[in-house]
């Protein structure tokens, strides 16, 4: 019994002394480790509060992509109209009247240009209209003729207003009429809604520009009215390069349809000038194939005549009339131009193929302007000549005249 109490006093000696502490209750660091931390909810409650905000800013973005699609046109309008709006205020001219006069000029331009192409087009219509007995009675002999038949113009004419086709077509044209309707009010309104903007942008342009800088340092001050000058001049050149191509092809086609005896020879003319010019890419297949049509009528050589005359100017303008024009205003490569056209394409449609070409020249000339150049170094391979003794033809070259004069007689 006496050494059993020796032990248990040497025991509590030891943990009195620290050689071992008493370990602590069983659930006491588990109870620390489980408690959540205190910033912990805020993140949570900030990241939900992100997320929210994405989605609605989504939400508005794709809301609102009508309208911003009509500022940015109406944006590049304002920039277009630009200089003509600034030299006339230079004058005197208050600005606000100066930009309601080149507005007035440009509908009275638009108004008759379709008014004159909606009279060919009427015209046209009614005389097709007309004629088209006599067609039909053509291609019936031309049919009898070649295929033993005995057709006649008005059992065609029967079996065409009783078929099922023609009815079907007439109530679908009947049901789209609402949605025709619809989608012009629609576009008037957009037309509308473009052209206000555009003349706010460009009777207000230094308020802009002013209102613009007042928020910005001095040296960013600078910067922006460099590239908004840049912009200006780009998109003033562009459209005013592709107007003065649009009135040589005019003017061509015009001569060639005077020649023919081709009818409404100056409003196809214009019609070529202009969609040709404005349209990217396809706008020459589009211009070209109305003269083309009508020539049809009178005689079907003369629509032979049309489309070669349409491709070689085509290649005239694209090697020799626009390099010459556009190499002030938009000096970009027609590389670029056409990935840029087809780009805008993708993006924004037909409205971004109209805007890309001055919106590249605005980036590449505002990029020329900071990026810096050095001199390049005098060596054939930059010309596109191979350097000399390193080609693989002028190594087999020199290889075979030395066999031959190897294998000669000594």
């Amino acid at each position: 019994m006496a050494s059993t109490d020796e032990t248990g006093q040497l025991g509590q000696q030891k943990s009195q002394f620290g050689a071992q502490p008493p370990a602590p209750p069983a659930g006491h660091d588990a109870g620390q480790g489980a408690r959540m931390p205190r910033w912990l909810p805020r993140a949570m409650m900030l990241a939900l509060a992100l997320v929210g905000l994405f989605q609605l800013g989504s939400w508005a973005f794709h809301q609102l992509t009508g309208l911003l699609i009509n500022i940015l046109i109406a944006f590049f309008a304002a920039l277009a109209i630009e200089p003509a709006v600034s030299r006339m205020a230079s004058r005197g001219m208050r600005r606000g009247l100066a930009t309601f006069l080149v507005f007035i000029g440009l509908l009275i331009a638009i108004a008759g240009f379709v008014t004159l192409l909606g009279s060919m087009l009427a015209g046209q219509i009614i005389k097709i209209v007309e004629d088209f007995p006599n067609y039909l009675d053509s291609v019936i002999s031309w049919v009898n003729a070649h295929f033993n038949t005995d057709l006649k113009r008005v059992d065609v004419q029967e079996g065409l207003l009783r078929s099922d086709w023609l009815r079907s077509y007439v109530q679908n044209s009947a049901t789209g009429v609402l949605d025709v309707s619809a989608q012009v009010l629609g576009g008037l309104f957009q037309l509308l809604m473009i052209t206000l903007f555009a003349f706010y942008f460009a009777a207000d342009g230094p308020r802009l520009r002013r209102a613009l800088c007042s928020v910005l340092p001095p040296a960013r001050q600078a910067e922006v009215l460099r590239a908004w000058e840049i912009a200006v001049d780009k998109t003033g050149g562009y459209l005013y390069s592709r107007g003065l191509m649009a009135l040589i092809s005019g003017v061509a086609h015009y001569v060639l349809l005077e020649i023919l005896n081709v009818p409404y020879a100056p409003v196809l003319a214009v019609w070529v000038g202009l969609v040709s010019q404005f349209i990217p890419t396809i706008g020459t297949y589009l211009a070209g194939a109305l003269p083309m049509l009508i020539a049809f009528t009178v005689d079907p050589w003369y629509a032979l005549w049309v489309l070669v005359f349409v491709v070689l100017y085509q290649q005239f303008e694209n090697y020799v009339l626009q390099p010459k024009l556009t190499a002030k205003t938009v000096d970009i490569h027609p590389a670029v131009a056409f990935g840029s056209v087809i780009a805008g394409t993708a993006l924004l449609g037909a409205v971004g193929a109209l805007i890309a070409i001055p919106a590249v020249a605005t980036l590449q000339a505002f990029l020329g302007a900071y990026v810096k150049r050095y001199d390049v170094t005098d060596d054939p391979r930059v010309q596109g000549h191979p350097k000399r003794g390193a080609g693989l033809l002028t190594r087999l070259r020199g290889l075979l005249e030395g066999r031959r004069g190897g294998s000669g007689p000594v």
